[in-house]
């Protein structure tokens, strides 16, 4: 291990609220208990000596010191005086504490508010970067899984760059039905084609002196990928059935959560146009890599939902506990979801019981039981990974009887991507009338 990191743990809830106290732990190992360790917010279901925690320079191990009302292990009872190790998270009364390998990044920065983004030490220095390259460059690429926080990140870019003052457009490539793209982007002239009765701008023109956000840009199409590098080349864009461009001047970001240089050998994105948008990039951690980041965003949303319903220490402990394949965007969704299940069981507290048993888990067989962990399974090469995904898809529609708009709802995705991927496996559900985007 580094010899300059600092080993402890990070304590992340207590009293009802969420926390962002950095803890080291000395050679002799710490020793945890009600008392002035724990600082202003006391824990009065902690024991004065509740428990011990030791690092070996590998593993973080808890023992019970035979507190009053018990230790947790990654969700699991911890038997006084056997020692166990401590993956995830630990709890304590009703704190929650996490291991960290080095916790001088907290103590420096914290958890924090950043333009109303919940951003741990990790998230400064990303956000740093994308500063830095908004001030220096011209484009910026952001990759990331899905609903990990890649727009936000993009409006930082633009909010610190020199067209802030200019409009930010956000576009959703995979939401764009087939065969528009073009008109979309570029825009088009009156009479260009069969119900064209009059000009209309595209997203380049409507960015013009601003920023444009291209999320999944991938999922364009090769021929609609050359027109845009053309337009980014040139800084002009020509219209559906105009004869004559016209000037734009926009800064670019980019997002996608697959990998554009595999993207590239496979014939998927033209390499012209990677070399024109792929650098600079950053790289969105999941939030299962950010855990210092989840009570706030809980405490932050069941405020704005539900004001006066507090959280419970067993939901924050769940949430921790699994793996969130969908992220931000899914664990908020899922928390409204169990805020509104304790608003009709007339509670006072969203607690585990009231999130769903396959929120934040992956989708399939046997998705009903949350994983725990810091990182699931990986997946073994071959066709697993495709077989993952229809499973995940086969379960949704199961889940929403066969409702695709649902179901889209639930996976948060647009419908024109899942009927993407539905095509895909050979999928398909019932669909119902659309209701307005």
């Amino acid at each position: 291990m580094d010899a300059a990191r600092v080993p402890g743990l990070v304590r992340l809830f207590g009293g009802g609220t969420a926390l962002a106290v950095a803890l080291r732990i000395p050679p002799e190992g710490l020793e945890l208990g009600r008392g002035p360790r724990l600082g202003e917010v006391q824990d009065p279901r902690m024991s004065r000596r509740h428990a011990q925690v030791r690092f070996d320079g590998k593993h973080f191990q808890a023992v019970d010191l035979g507190s009053q009302n018990g230790t947790w292990v990654d969700g699991e009872p911890l038997p006084p005086g056997a020692p166990r190790e401590v993956r995830t998270v630990l709890r304590m009364g009703d704190s929650l504490f996490v291991p960290s390998l080095d916790v001088r990044p907290l103590e420096e920065h914290g958890v924090v508010l950043v333009d109303g983004f919940v951003r741990g030490p990790g998230g400064r220095r990303l956000l740093a970067e994308v500063t830095r390259a908004a001030e220096l460059g011209f484009s910026l690429h952001i990759h990331g899984e899905s609903g990990a926080g890649k727009e936000g990140l993009a409006r930082a870019f633009h909010q610190h760059g020199p067209r802030r003052e200019g409009p930010f457009v956000a576009v959703n490539c995979a939401a764009i039905p087939e065969g528009i793209a073009e008109r979309l982007l570029f825009g088009v002239r009156r009479g260009a084609y069969s119900g064209a009765e009059a000009d209309a701008h595209g997203y380049l023109q409507a960015a013009d002196g601003g920023t444009l956000f291209l999320d999944e840009v991938v999922e364009l199409d090769l021929s609609v990928q050359a027109k845009l590098l053309r337009a980014l080349e040139t800084r002009e864009v020509l219209p559906l059935g105009a004869s004559r461009a016209k000037t734009v001047d926009v800064h670019l970001c980019s997002a996608s959560n697959k990998d554009l240089r595999a993207l590239v050998a496979r014939g998927g994105l033209r390499e012209d146009l990677y070399f024109r948008m792929g650098r600079p990039e950053v790289v969105v951690p999941p939030l299962r890599q950010r855990p210092e980041e989840l009570p706030l965003l809980l405490q932050r949303e069941a405020e704005r939902v539900a004001p006066g319903l507090g959280l419970h220490v067993s939901l924050v402990e769940q949430c921790l506990l699994r793996p969130w394949p969908g992220n931000i965007r899914e664990l908020l969704v899922e928390l409204r979801g169990a805020i509104q299940s304790a608003q009709l069981q007339g509670a006072t507290r969203v607690e585990a019981r009231h999130l769903s048993p396959s929120a934040g888990t992956a989708f399939g067989p046997g998705s009903a039981t949350p994983q725990s962990g810091p990182e699931p399974r990986a997946e073994p090469r071959g066709e697993a990974p495709e077989l993952h995904e229809r499973a995940r898809l086969e379960e949704a529609l199961r889940q929403q009887g066969g409702n695709v708009s649902a179901t889209a709802r639930a996976l948060g995705l647009h419908r024109t991507q899942l009927r993407r991927l539905l095509r895909k496996h050979g999928l398909d559900g019932a669909e119902t009338t659309p209701e307005p985007e």
